[in-house]
């Protein structure tokens, strides 16, 4: 059994042809279906069904290529803990990032990795907070930047900022709330607009604005974005929250919408989360360095006036 051979498999199971996984791998075809037919032999098992078209995985197949992508995913992490230690940031990094976070954050630091070191390739997919873990815990992303704290032991957690909550609402509004600096008691009979489930920022919300989903007639809308909460309100749908990095993209106008909390005011913590056992500690340096960078001078560090959502 040799490397080869575990990237032949999970080049069929990916192309289920073996004429595509050959030239996907740069071999002929020939060669891929002998070294398979070598693996399968020495194994004594069957890995894929020849006679079904698309070529189909067998059941003991599944088991062994899920275990081929974890072996062949720590050869690569293995290369580039050595490339690290050498003092060489390369390689790919799969990152998962939160929706409430991606489209404020992404921006502000992208160019900065891009610039500094154009041998890192970053792969982002945003995803919801569930789905990062499951992905780090089963090997398909490197990293996650999301809310914490999580609590999940295979996870670990590098904090980077504490952001504030802002409430966002329209001039209707404004007049019934009077103060720019409210509590979140204030809120606890107005129309607050919420992300659907699954976002950990909904979850966030209830939990400041004391609402109870079940019971409450204060939740109409349920949006998959913050920008479609937004355009919302503008329109006199009632009220919401927003990150406070939100507010590097608003003009001038729709800024003077937004409503701080008195002290202590509400924030969530941002981190960098991985495996416990993801040894590339360097790459979170590196991502970390780069977000506080940029973050840093557009958040207010109230460091002894935030209570932690």
């Amino acid at each position: 059994m040799n490397i080869q051979q575990l990237e032949y498999i999970v080049a069929v199971d990916t192309c289920r042809n073996f004429v595509q996984a050959a030239e996907k791998c740069f071999v002929t075809q020939p060669t891929l279906s002998t070294m398979i037919q070598k693996l399968e032999d020495e194994l004594e098992i069957r890995i894929f069904d020849r006679k079904k078209h698309p070529v189909a995985v067998t059941e003991a197949g599944e088991m062994i290529i899920r275990q081929a992508k974890i072996i062949l995913n720590d050869i690569k992490q293995l290369r580039s803990v050595v490339n690290e230690y050498k003092g060489e940031i390369r390689g790919e990094i799969r990152l998962g990032i939160i929706p409430t976070v991606a489209p404020y954050l992404l921006p502000l630091f992208l160019n900065e990795i891009s610039v500094n070191y154009p041998q890192l390739t970053l792969k982002i997919e945003e995803q919801t907070t569930e789905k990062i873990i499951e992905n780090i815990r089963t090997g398909s992303l490197d990293l996650g930047i999301l809310a914490t704290p999580l609590k999940e032991n295979s996870i670990a957690e590098y904090p980077v900022y504490y952001e504030r909550f802002l409430v966002y609402t329209n001039p209707g509004h404004r007049k019934d709330l009077r103060d720019k600096n409210i509590t979140p008691m204030d809120l606890k009979d107005k129309e607050i607009l919420l992300l659907e489930e699954g976002h950990c920022f909904r979850n966030q919300l209830i939990k400041i604005c004391e609402l109870k989903e079940k019971t409450s007639s204060n939740i109409r809308f349920e949006a998959g974005s913050i920008e479609t909460l937004m355009h919302l309100v503008d329109e006199g749908y009632g009220l919401t929250l927003l990150p406070e990095l939100a507010l590097k993209y608003m003009n001038e106008d729709k800024r003077k919408n937004t409503l701080n909390f008195i002290d202590p005011q509400p924030v969530r913590e941002i981190s960098i989360v991985s495996h416990v056992y993801f040894e590339r500690k360097k790459i979170i340096d590196v991502l970390r360095q780069a977000i506080l960078k940029v973050v840093l001078p557009l958040i207010e560090n109230r460091n002894n006036n935030l209570i932690e959502i």
